[in-house]
């Protein structure tokens, strides 16, 4: 073989085994990556490329489109839940979650259900109409112990295990009453005081429940026994915050309009919040200094506005929802929040 063969030979042999064993280095991945996503040509294949990672924000919650039946987590908070008698609690801080007029049974009730679960309140509270249409005996369970059994103590219905000490706290609504007085309702749960109106403290807060309905033996005007009780439960109360909640809105710019019979004296007695329902939409307004809440979305069909009222600050009824609220010795921070998750209003009293 004459010697120019075979240092040919020599030469591509050196060349090919130069070619395996190259590496890329990282300034040339970084060139790669700044040509590809300015739109550059891509790298030849089988390069490597290393592109920039792009951190996106989560979406919405995802509700469910069937009912499900949510797990209620531990408290975020260390308290000691309340008897049906609850005693003051020594808590500096409380979540819980308020629904209103839910009590349809139906998927837009499982989807505020899946996301008040998600929210790990340490309870519930409702601004009434727990039990559509008329509060009927065959249809309670189903329209709240299938969302809601795992917040109930005692539990009696056929969903699954109750709580231990109950965390549910319903106002009566109207549609409640449409069956024996709302004797289903009251053999359904059990409550504080005569269970039609009550109060119980749980962290910083003290809660009011009253009855809105023209049916309360009590009655239910501001010179009325119910009124004269809630006046003297308030003037007692050494609570950093009183809540007062029940069904009809005495203010609302909703299709019922404000219900007038519950316009009493909150503020003077010593009410921070007045939470109700009734009309099916969202409203806070802001009267003579006290805030008022209309919470209507929980399930039942949704309802569109009348005139505006004054004092109204925020009126949304686009979506089903509930409220979530924070409350500390020094805030209370009130949230209203889509099944998507999306927050429509958020609003902090600060004592």
């Amino acid at each position: 073989m004459k010697k120019t063969t075979i240092l040919t030979c020599f030469l591509a042999l050196f060349l090919l085994l130069g070619a395996c064993g190259r590496t890329t280095r990282p300034s040339d991945l970084a060139a790669q990556a700044t040509s590809v996503a300015a739109g550059g040509p891509a790298p030849v294949a089988g390069t490597p490329v290393i592109l920039p990672l792009v951190v996106r924000d989560a979406p919405g919650v995802s509700a469910p489109t069937q009912p499900v039946e949510p797990v209620a987590a531990a408290p975020a908070t260390e308290t000691v839940p309340p008897t049906a008698v609850p005693e003051p609690t020594q808590a500096q801080q409380v979540r819980f979650a308020v629904i209103g007029d839910y009590g349809a049974g139906g998927n837009e009730a499982a989807d505020v259900a899946y996301l008040v679960a998600g929210w790990q309140p340490e309870f519930i509270i409702t601004v009434g109409d727990n039990n559509y249409p008329d509060g009927a005996q065959g249809t309670i369970d189903a329209n709240i112990g299938q969302f809601y059994h795992t917040y109930i103590s005692p539990y009696a219905g056929s969903y699954g295990q109750g709580a231990g000490q109950n965390r549910f706290f319903p106002a009566l609504g109207n549609h409640d009453y449409g069956t024996g007085s709302a004797q289903p309702y009251l053999d359904y749960f059990t409550l504080p005081g005569n269970e039609r109106y009550y109060d119980f403290t749980w962290g910083p807060v003290h809660f009011f429940a009253l009855n809105s309905d023209p049916n309360e033996p009590d009655g239910v005007g501001s010179s009325s026994p119910q009124a004269a009780w809630l006046q003297g439960q308030m003037a007692g109360s050494t609570s950093a915050w009183q809540i007062v909640y029940f069904h009809a809105a005495p203010y609302s710019s909703g299709y019922h309009h404000s219900t007038d019979w519950m316009r009493w004296p909150f503020q003077e007695w010593g009410a921070d919040a007045v939470l109700a329902g009734h009309d099916h939409d969202y409203e806070r307004l802001l009267i003579n200094g006290l805030s008022y809440f209309v919470n209507g979305l929980g399930g039942g069909a949704i309802y569109s506005f009348g005139d505006t009222l004054e004092g109204s600050q925020v009126r949304y009824n686009d979506n089903y929802g509930a409220m979530l609220v924070d409350a500390s010795v020094s805030t209370m921070t009130f949230q209203f929040i889509t099944r998507q998750g999306q927050v429509i209003d958020s609003y902090t009293i600060e004592r």
